[in-house]
């Protein structure tokens, strides 16, 4: 069965913070009314999870997109990410940033294959003095 994709509403707070626990909860309840989360699901499952931020307030920004482990390679991230890609470019944008921490090969990865370019790197930025390596798509 084919995934539904659309944007998380407040009453979806519950399943979302499971994905996302770190997350300060008052604000992804503002997020979740605010049309910048947005779900994979399949029979009122969650498969995966893209919230969007925005930097500066302005520069769409993915905060964080995550596909269930069983639920990975099937294009769910993907799918995910054109979503957000459409309703971005129907609002003006031209551009979509996302970043992956320098040792995490596999987001990287991912990052180039789905359309984004390597824009710079951030040294030092995550815990342990791990850096961050920035992508841009162009919408």
């Amino acid at each position: 069965m084919q995934p539904v994709i659309r944007f998380g509403e407040p009453g979806d707070f519950s399943k979302v913070r499971e994905v996302d626990p770190h997350f300060d909860p008052e604000f992804l309840r503002w997020k979740l009314s605010r049309q910048e989360v947005i779900l994979a699901e399949s029979e009122g499952a969650l498969l995966g999870y893209l919230r969007l931020e925005y930097i500066w307030s302005t520069v769409p920004y993915i905060g964080l997109i995550i596909v269930k482990e069983s639920s990975r390679a099937q294009g769910i991230g993907k799918k995910l990410l054109d979503y957000a890609s459409n309703h971005l470019k129907e609002r003006g944008h031209r551009y979509l940033y996302s970043s992956s921490q320098v040792n995490e090969a596999e987001p990287q990865s991912w990052h180039r294959h789905v359309g984004f370019e390597e824009t710079g790197i951030v040294s030092g930025i995550n815990e342990g003095g791990i850096g961050e390596v920035f992508f841009r798509k162009t919408l």
